[in-house]
């Protein structure tokens, strides 16, 4: 830069990195924009699921790694709880895992008491699984940390939320899928 009255060059001073403000923080209920199929808004409804069944389930995780049991075993046994007599083949397709991942929980929870299976009335090849008194207290401890969550989430956030959130997360199941959901606890 040249000085106008001297017509020597000065140096200027040199500018400060400016930052750009820090965003808002998000308020702790916030409600979806209406460009709710925008990146950030399924990102933030990916995380809210993330965080909001990881806050759920973690006293459920403590009980189970005292009883020496991990997650699937909890699926089992909630599945089982809500549909006495299911067949092992239905067990399978709900949890989605291996036969051999299958085999190997239900072992656990047969050798510890909790799971017995029956031969099917119609068909003698099925396996039926229900749980036995101590599985059914074992569900029950487990449901109850559950429920006691889910109850005041759902509290908080009202009828018409809960049916929203029911609503996504249906739409999150394969349409094929489906039937096999809402036919749960219909036994």
């Amino acid at each position: 830069m040249t000085d106008p009255i001297s017509r020597t060059k000065t140096r200027a001073a040199p500018r400060k990195a400016v930052q750009p403000p820090a965003p808002p923080p998000r308020p702790a209920l916030t409600t979806a924009s209406a460009l709710y199929l925008r990146e950030d808004e399924i990102r933030r409804g990916i995380e809210l699921l993330y965080f909001g069944y990881s806050s759920m389930i973690r006293e459920v995780d403590a009980i189970l790694e005292q009883e020496g049991f991990g997650r699937a075993h909890h699926r089992a046994l909630y599945f089982i709880a809500r549909s006495p007599g299911l067949a092992v083949g239905d067990l399978l397709r709900l949890l989605a895992i291996t036969k051999q991942s299958l085999g190997r929980v239900l072992g656990e929870l047969q050798d510890r008491g909790l799971v017995q299976q029956s031969i099917g009335t119609q068909d003698r090849r099925q396996r039926l699984l229900s749980l036995t008194p101590a599985g059914a207290a074992l569900e029950a401890s487990l449901f109850a940390e559950l429920e006691a969550r889910m109850a005041s989430a759902y509290g908080e956030a009202g009828q018409a939320a809960v049916t929203g959130f029911w609503s996504v997360l249906i739409g999150l199941i394969a349409k094929a899928d489906r039937p096999m959901v809402d036919s749960l606890g219909q036994s």
